[in-house]
C-alpha cells in the first residue's frame, strides 16, 4: 500500500493473525490510525533491550507470554518490575527504561500500544529519573 492509499478512517479495520506488517498491526500506514500504534513484539530468551524511552508517546504493554522484567530509575536506584502473562504495564512519555528477558528457555511475547502512529525508540546511555520538564 502506498502512502497515497491510506485506508479509510470511516470503518472498523480487521488485521488477522499472521497479517502483521513486521511487528505492526495497527498504525497510520496499516489501517489509517491517527493517534495509535499497536503491535506484537517477541523477545528471545536471555535477551534485553538497551536503555531507551519512547519520546512523547505513552506505551501500554500487555504480557501475552513469558516473564519480562521492566527496569527504570526512581532517582535513587534501579527499580525492577517482574511481570507475567496477563499483566499490563504503562510506560509514561520520556521515561528511560529497558526490558530484560532472563528466562533461558521461554521467549517473551507482548502486545504494545503507543499514542503515536509509529513506534518511537530513543536510545539513552544510562537509566535516569525523568525530570519534571518532560511531564
Amino acid at each position: 500500500m502506498s502512502p497515497h492509499d491510506t485506508p479509510p478512517n470511516n470503518r472498523v479495520h480487521h488485521v488477522r493473525a499472521g497479517e502483521l506488517d513486521g511487528h505492526t498491526a495497527l498504525s497510520g500506514t496499516t489501517v489509517g490510525a491517527r493517534n495509535l500504534w499497536m503491535g506484537l513484539v517477541r523477545h528471545e530468551p536471555m535477551s534485553k533491550t538497551d536503555d531507551h524511552h519512547h519520546g512523547a508517546s505513552e506505551a501500554g504493554i500487555y504480557v501475552v507470554s513469558g516473564h519480562p522484567v521492566f527496569v527504570f530509575h526512581d532517582g535513587e536506584q534501579e527499580v525492577r518490575i517482574e511481570a507475567g502473562p496477563g499483566d499490563f504495564l504503562l510506560v509514561p512519555p520520556f521515561v528511560p527504561h529497558r526490558e530484560e528477558h532472563p528466562d533461558p528457555d521461554e521467549p517473551v511475547v507482548v502486545v504494545i500500544a503507543r499514542t503515536t502512529q509509529e513506534p518511537i525508540k530513543v536510545s539513552v546511555p544510562e537509566l535516569y529519573q525523568l525530570r519534571a520538564a518532560h511531564a
